[in-house]
């Protein structure tokens, strides 16, 4: 029987505003899905941690999660250069992406890389003037696409690195690569500032009121020599570095739930991501527009498909930037009739 795991990263409210955010909320599938499943136990990560609960689950479901201990974010450079159409020799390759710094009283504060809206042909443009100054120091640099790139370094292997969500809206400081080659990086970090702080590009960005691009983020190292695992998973509906480890059963989000339905995945990861950007913007209103449409374009047709037995079971993953929850919900388990729709375990 087909089922299904359900990925709602930024589904939790932010603490401050928890109750009144609840009481806006319209989200009935939803709310019957949570009160009615089996919740596990709420898993919390370190202040500090150089992935987010989400990115933390994504490679323990992929069996990246000893990578992950080991450099703190998870080693997915290698399979988002195969899906790119790359293929990488052997040898320590890492993600590299363009990203806007802002300066804040006494620091620099990442900002979340889906505000960038960088087009292919600035992108192009500024990977090339990158690409000379990374190939002088002996790093050879590959495009991927608009928004991903990919440095190898050998000498950097077991160097400490955070995603960029992890990292988004904080100091960088604390984020920053650390460890053998740390040096060597923020060199090259800080000669890349310099070369696009007067970019054409750059320019233009500013002239049309688009945020600058004035500087690279460093992540997911790993070795493409090593045999990435095989997902468990028959299909996976996502975008970006998720899709990338599910080894050619990937895809982009379907038209709608009823073709998801209709592909009767065996076992199938959903990935919706689209909490994310206003979550991090703190832009509550469009957090609440956003959730709206998942439950109505995503979560009523998919308990629709569970009560007519076209799915079998789903595991709902809500999280935020520093907790997660499991929930499981069966068939059986929507004949609790005794037990109310509730957004209660929104509050963890």
């Amino acid at each position: 029987m087909p089922q299904l795991d359900i990925l709602l990263p930024f589904s939790f409210p932010s603490p401050e505003l928890a109750a009144d955010l609840l009481r806006a909320l319209r989200l009935p599938a939803f709310a019957l899905l949570a009160a009615r499943g089996m919740p596990g136990a709420l898993q919390t990560s370190e202040d500090f941690s150089h992935a987010l609960p989400h990115e933390a689950w994504l490679a323990r479901r992929f069996g990246l999660q000893a990578g992950t201990d080991e450099s703190g974010s998870p080693p997915v450079a290698p399979a988002a250069m195969a899906a790119a159409g790359l293929a990488p020799e052997a040898g320590e390759w890492f993600m590299l992406q363009p990203a806007h710094l802002h300066v804040a009283r006494d620091h620099l504060v990442l900002t979340d890389r889906r505000q960038l809206a960088l087009h292919e042909a600035e992108s192009h443009a500024l990977f090339d003037s990158a690409c000379a100054l990374f190939e002088e120091a002996g790093l050879p640099l590959r495009y991927g696409d608009a928004q991903t790139w990919f440095l190898r370094s050998d000498d950097w292997r077991g160097l400490k690195t955070a995603t960029m969500d992890a990292a988004c809206g904080r100091n960088i400081d604390i984020w920053m690569p650390r460890g053998t080659g740390e040096r060597a990086w923020r060199k090259l970090q800080n000669e890349v500032q310099m070369e696009w702080h007067a970019h054409p590009v750059n320019e233009a960005r500013a002239a049309r009121g688009a945020k600058p691009v004035n500087s690279v983020w460093l992540w997911g190292g790993g070795d493409a020599g090593q045999a990435m695992p095989q997902p468990s998973y028959s299909h996976v509906w996502a975008s970006g570095w998720p899709s990338a480890l599910a080894a050619g059963k990937g895809n982009s989000l379907p038209a709608d739930a009823g073709a998801l339905l209709a592909a009767a995945p065996g076992r199938g990861l959903l990935l919706i991501d689209d909490l994310s950007a206003p979550a991090l913007a703190g832009d509550w209103s469009a957090w609440l527009e956003a959730f709206h449409a998942i439950d109505e374009a995503w979560l009523a047709p998919l308990l629709a498909g569970l009560r007519e037995g076209k799915l079998g079971a789903l595991k709902l993953v809500t999280s935020d930037g520093n907790r997660l929850r499991e929930t499981d919900v069966s068939r059986l388990a929507l004949k609790k009739f005794w037990l109310q729709p509730s957004l209660a375990r929104l509050v963890p």
